[in-house]
């Protein structure tokens, strides 16, 4: 490596220590929006694109395509409609609807990618994709099952990639998550409402890896491998006063899931390219979300838990990129997601459901080794039934997040050195 380059890429790494902000997600646990440009095509053909410095976490192996060190830093804003509809016919507790319980929320993303020989690149990126983040007030009907929560999962990722040859490139990366758990559930008593908090910090340990294969030129496909990151949450939790409940220890085991996602990146012309991918995730082993007090009896570890019957879920993403000028680029694309969890099995703990995705963006090239990068993009969910807890010690909560939908505004750097 020339001494230039080493002294680049060791001042990128400590600039991008400086720039790194906390990072806020809501709604689908499992998001791949993390402000990167690729927000612009609803994430389309993200593990063949290798166009910028975000390839590190969706796929490593096109880090050996970039030219020279790369830099990009990225803000986004979120902001979720979640609001529920109370059926008041069937759910056993008064109370107001919550309101809206997601509203507007931060993020933000770093990637730093620096060749060190001609086939050997590494970097290191800093990103969240999983968390969740909402609060329905304390008064609402569904304060026994929850009030406030946050799970976030923030992950350091250094990653290397390898061009085996012209046409074959292989990449990997650790990814060292620190998972961040708070909760706040009512608990219910005669007279007035007692309350429950759980607070807890884990480190979880994973892996991601790719190969990205060029047959010709203007055409890569490329295959992305994410590994699952358990959280092995541990807490007791603490009561207000005057509930005389035990703190027995809570284990909830939570598993980020793991996926593929297969892409493909083809250029029609001097102008247009086409990107598309397909992907899998494994929601059937996440574990357990619910906390709360299940029983007005003698308690156990158990009825503070609730074992959550998610699924697998499929993905498919289309979109197109369109050169107008040297200086000015245009995407655009759109995504399904189906459910991770069916309407019987839905809980207001997570108000998921299947997703589509619309994104628009648009790329400039300020000068040579500068682009600014702004996208937009709509993840619409539609009406999302509950109806839990019949027959518990809770109540019975039912009803609707209506229309419920995210809209991610992102804004990016790219600098290449």
């Amino acid at each position: 490596m020339k001494r230039t380059t080493l002294l680049t890429c060791i001042g990128l790494a400590l600039a991008g220590g400086a720039l790194v902000a906390p990072s806020a997600l809501a709604g689908g646990l499992d998001l791949y929006e993390i402000s990167t440009p690729d927000v612009g095509l609803a994430s389309a053909g993200s593990a063949a694109g290798a166009q910028d410095a975000s390839t590190l976490f969706k796929n490593p192996a096109g880090m050996s395509l970039l030219d020279g060190p790369q830099l990009q830093d990225s803000l986004q804003l979120l902001y979720g409609s979640v609001k529920f509809a109370n059926n008041n016919s069937k759910t056993a507790t008064t109370g107001d609807s919550g309101g809206n319980a997601i509203g507007a929320l931060p993020g933000t993303s770093l990637f730093i990618t620096c060749p060190v020989t001609k086939k050997l690149t590494v970097g290191f990126g800093t990103f969240s994709y999983f968390g969740l983040s909402e609060d329905y007030g304390n008064n609402w009907v569904g304060r026994y099952y929850v009030q406030k929560a946050t799970l976030l999962g923030m992950s350091l990722m250094p990653a290397a990639s390898v061009k085996v040859n012209d046409w074959l490139s292989v990449g990997g990366g650790l990814n060292a998550m620190y998972g961040y758990l708070n909760a706040q559930t009512a608990v219910k008593r005669p007279g007035s409402d007692g309350q429950m908090n759980i607070n807890n910090s884990v480190w979880g340990f994973g892996g991601n890896a790719g190969i990205m294969i060029s047959p010709r030129e203007g055409t890569r496909i490329g295959v992305n491998y994410l590994s699952e990151v358990k959280l092995d949450f541990s807490t007791k939790p603490r009561f207000s006063a005057g509930l005389g409940l035990p703190t027995p220890q809570l284990d909830l085991g939570m598993t980020v899931p793991q996926s593929v996602m297969v892409g493909i990146y083809q250029e029609l012309n001097a102008q247009w390219a086409l990107l598309a991918d397909v992907g899998w995730q494994q929601w059937s082993r996440f574990g357990e979300v619910g906390v709360g007090v299940n029983t007005a009896g003698p308690i156990g570890s158990k009825d503070f838990t609730t074992q959550l019957n998610y699924q697998d879920t499929w993905h498919g993403a289309i979109g197109l990129e369109y050169k107008y000028s040297d200086q000015w680029q245009f995407t655009g694309g759109f995504a399904y997601d189906t459910s991770a969890v069916s309407d019987a099995n839905r809980a207001v703990t997570v108000p998921m459901g299947a997703t589509w995705r619309t994104g628009l963006g648009t790329l400039w090239k300020y000068s040579k080794s500068l682009d600014f990068g702004a996208a937009y993009e709509l993840a619409w969910s539609g009406d999302l039934p509950v109806d839990q807890g019949a027959g518990s010690y809770r109540g019975e909560l039912a009803g609707s997040f209506n229309n419920a939908y995210f809209m991610f505004f992102s804004v990016n750097l790219n600098w290449h050195f």
